[in-house]
């Protein structure tokens, strides 16, 4: 069985993110970016499929531009055999990501498509389903534990009132909760080895997909700043500064 792991690039959550000045974009001049972290647990949990005999070949692929080779070649460290990038500069909302993704699956023959539930950017939490709602599949969201037996997948799954544990045929599209487990880092010999992995690049053109995104940004902008916070010395005080300053009740 061939596992399809996509991997969307995002900006690292630990460096400061800076507006443009008209509010249009994120400035993307020197940032760096990462593994989407959801991406990354579904790439650990591929991996560990491969490992315990389910899977014979794990392959990521992921959307963007030419330097996004860097984030699929180290999920490539960290073990995957190979990866396809889609060459694409523009905006990539998760209606455009199913679409390409939908044509990339059936380019081959995969058993199960492994995701994360979320980019860390835009918190959409969309693509998983309208990828398998695209291919006709089943689907198991917020993956917290996976089993694959025969032809089926046990995914135990994160919901409101606790856990659910459902079967569903495969082929499957499953998206991963953090709860999954602990990626592993790439070793410097996975780096190294990485380097040598084929990684297929396809012109987003040949894929003839509507490129039109169905999202559109008006506008970005900071958080305004918090106010400094206040003593006070009761709750007599405080109802008095709740009544008179703040007008909340």
């Amino acid at each position: 069985m061939k596992i399809l792991v996509p991997v969307k690039r995002v900006p690292d959550y630990q460096a400061k993110v800076k507006l443009k000045a008209d509010g249009s974009d994120i400035e993307r001049e020197g940032i760096k970016w990462i593994v989407n972290p959801f991406d990354e647990i579904a790439v650990e949990e591929a991996l560990r499929l491969k490992e315990a005999g389910k899977a014979t070949e794990v392959i990521v692929a992921g959307i963007g531009p030419e330097d996004a080779q860097t984030q699929l070649r180290y999920a490539m460290a960290m073990g995957a055999d190979s990866a396809i990038l889609v060459k694409y500069d523009g905006i990539i909302d998760s209606d455009l990501a199913s679409r390409v993704l939908a044509e990339i699956y059936k380019r081959s023959e995969y058993g199960l498509i492994i995701m994360g539930k979320q980019a860390i950017d835009s918190d959409a939490n969309q693509t998983a389903q309208l990828l398998a709602a695209r291919l006709n599949l089943p689907q198991a969201t917020f993956a917290s534990k996976v089993i694959i037996e025969d032809s089926a997948a046990i995914v135990t799954r994160e919901v409101d009132g606790g856990l659910e544990t459902i079967k569903i045929a495969l082929p499957a599209v499953i998206s991963t909760d953090l709860r999954l487990n602990e990626p592993r880092y790439a070793p410097l010999p996975g780096i190294m080895k990485a380097k040598k992995k084929p990684l297929e690049e396809i012109e987003i053109a040949s894929l003839e997909v509507d490129l039109a995104p169905k999202v559109k940004i008006l506008k970005m902008a900071a958080p305004s700043k918090r106010q400094a916070g206040r003593k006070v010395e009761s709750v007599d005080e405080l109802v008095k500064v709740l009544q008179n300053d703040e007008k909340i009740f």
